[in-house]
């Protein structure tokens, strides 16, 4: 509980915050009523404290009311402008109201406080997705700002079914963390799982939304169950077929639950696009999967132990190519894969304007100087460009995470054992695959359990018109959509 003298809570206050240098205080006396403001001044707007609160204290002063102890909340909460005003009576919610940018009118005698919403704007503009462009669709994006976030949900579905179940997580964060869904769509249990794994977080901080993703998601996971999306569109669209969205104070990004294995191939241009168009285009992103995954180790295969299974001329050119390299073609392909992924992170680590000319012209001339110094073949470079290429259509970084961790054991298994050895990683890919859950939900549906109708808009887009139903898994009631046109 607050103290009722004005002098100890202010003491209270300062030995809380070490006597900070933002934390501001300012005692004024009212009709020989005492009251003093606290507010961060890194967190505030100085217009907003002058606009709302100083200018109407000034007209009590030089007005005839009686500011009597029992009615100064009721005062306050009828002349102060602020449309967000509320009565505290604890020093947690004292520092937590600090803490989020508003200013606190302290009482004399009272054992209670105001806190009134003056935050300062720290916040950048809506601004297009980075990660996920497209060309024909919206180009706003999430930012750091937590109600910005929401209300770019909520300008795209209007319905009262939207329910938002707030959590404030982190000992020393006290991050405001939002379970969004739609109340007529979303299966209850799918709800109630995600509520108690994230109540269960005991954690001191929540920084970013991966936090969250972190803490919920299932240990030992290579290939990502819960996908992060920078674009309010596709969550939007994700609540509509019965997904479940995790927003985070301070994130630019919202966690879509669950995910399947087939929503990895899908983008958030394909919700524009031509449904043949987007067909044709997926049919791509699942050839690039294999290749990222295959190609060493089939090069690998058909040079080691499999001779005949390519043409007697193209052996011959591969043979000719490799004559003069030291290096088995495992060490030779795991060497340029290593080189590829410092360049790649070198790319993401340099600024902008300099890191896409250094990878490139890094590329080029290491590629160059290790084939003519006879270190690689040139089709090994080539392989292993068109392994990493394919890797990067993918915009989730734990996808491609998976990709190179896939890649090397396929490479692994063709230098033991050839083209089997292929079949035999491919094999516990599957298993894996297959044994993966997303909060319940089998991660390869709807290829199993199959679903034929689902199984052909995952693997190409159904017309708008003939897509009338949501999956079973996702949703207990409401399974038609409305979809005339």
């Amino acid at each position: 509980m607050l103290y009722n003298n004005l002098d100890l809570l202010i003491k209270e206050i300062k030995n809380k915050y070490k006597n900070a240098p933002d934390i501001t205080f300012r005692e004024i006396s009212i009709k020989k009523e005492r009251i003093a403001l606290v507010f961060s001044q890194s967190l505030t707007s100085s217009t907003s404290i002058n606009d709302f609160i100083l200018k109407n204290i000034s007209s009590i002063l030089e007005s005839n009311i009686s500011l009597k102890p029992s009615n100064c909340y009721d005062y306050f909460k009828n002349v102060l402008p602020s449309n967000v005003l509320r009565e505290f009576t604890t020093f947690e919610d004292l520092y937590n109201y600090i803490g989020n940018g508003f200013t606190c009118i302290l009482f004399n005698k009272k054992s209670y406080g105001i806190a009134i919403e003056t935050k300062g704007e720290l916040n950048r503009a809506v601004s297009e997705p980075l990660t996920e462009q497209t060309i024909s669709g919206p180009k706003d994006a999430f930012n750091e700002n937590y109600m910005i976030n929401i209300g770019l949900i909520r300008r795209r579905i209007k319905t009262q079914d939207l329910i938002i179940d707030e959590h404030i997580l982190g000992k020393q964060t006290k991050t405001r963390v939002a379970v969004m869904y739609m109340d007529n769509i979303v299966e209850k249990n799918l709800v109630h799982e995600i509520n108690k794994k994230i109540e269960s977080i005991d954690i001191d901080g929540i920084i970013d939304v991966t936090y969250i993703k972190e803490s919920i998601i299932a240990k030992n996971n290579l290939f990502p169950t819960i996908i992060t999306t920078e674009r309010p569109d596709l969550a939007s669209m994700s609540l509509l077929e019965g997904r479940v969205i995790i927003l985070a104070e301070n994130s630019p990004f919202a966690l879509i639950v669950p995910t399947f294995f087939t929503d990895l191939f899908h983008a958030s241009e394909d919700l524009y696009q031509n449904s043949k168009n987007v067909t044709f285009t997926r049919i791509i992103r699942y050839l690039a999967f294999f290749l990222a995954i295959l190609t060493p180790g089939f090069y690998i295969a058909i040079t080691t132990y499999n001779h005949q299974s390519i043409p007697v001329d193209l052996f011959i050119s591969f043979a000719s190519q490799r004559a003069g390299v030291p290096f088995p073609a495992i060490v030779e392909a795991l060497g340029m894969t290593l080189v590829f992924e410092i360049l790649r992170e070198s790319d993401i680590r340099m600024p902008h304007l300099a890191g896409s000319a250094i990878s490139i012209l890094g590329a080029i001339v290491l590629g160059d100087a290790a084939v003519s110094a006879g270190i690689v073949s040139s089709i090994m470079v080539i392989v292993i460009a068109i392994s990493a290429i394919c890797s990067l259509m993918f915009s989730q970084v734990a996808m491609i995470n998976a990709i190179r961790f896939w890649r090397i054991l396929f490479m692994i298994f063709a230098t033991g054992f050839g083209i089997p050895g292929l079949f035999m990683a491919g094999f516990l890919l599957i298993i894996n695959l297959a044994s993966l859950k997303s909060f319940g939900k089998p991660y390869l549906y709807p290829v199993t359990p199959f679903n034929f109708t689902f199984f052909k808009d995952t693997i190409g887009k159904l017309n708008i018109k003939k897509n009338t139903k949501r999956m079973e898994l996702l949703t207990d009631k409401n399974y038609t959509r409305s979809n005339k046109l």
